[in-house]
């Protein structure tokens, strides 16, 4: 289950309404790179894979292709501003160790 918070589903309907497409969804996903080994990439999308799933967090359609859902199967994305200026937020339970930024991670192997 990957959850969102009210912040994160706030922005996410704000920038879905900036760039008119209020009906793309969410596309979460991980890919090699970064310090610590993987990261994570958004953006929306209209496109749904036989292969993904598909999550509904309060009317906001989430997307994770099949070889990102084992590492983000109880993540919880957040969404915050502060003096450094505002940015979504990954708290992923399967991640061992984080880089500084907190959008690079390493799971167990």
């Amino acid at each position: 289950m990957i959850t969102l918070s009210q912040a994160a589903i706030a922005e996410i309907r704000r920038l879905q309404t900036k760039r008119q497409q209020q009906q793309a969804r969410l596309r979460l996903g991980v890919k090699p790179g970064g310090c610590a080994d993987l990261y994570y990439t958004l953006e929306f999308d209209d496109a749904v894979r036989a292969s993904d799933r598909v999550y509904d967090c309060q009317g906001v359609a989430v997307v994770v292709d099949e070889a990102s859902i084992k590492h983000l199967t109880t993540l919880t994305l957040d969404y915050s501003e502060d003096l450094m200026g505002g940015g979504f937020r990954f708290y992923n339970p399967n991640a061992i160790e984080t880089c500084g930024c907190g959008n690079s991670f390493r799971v167990k192997t």
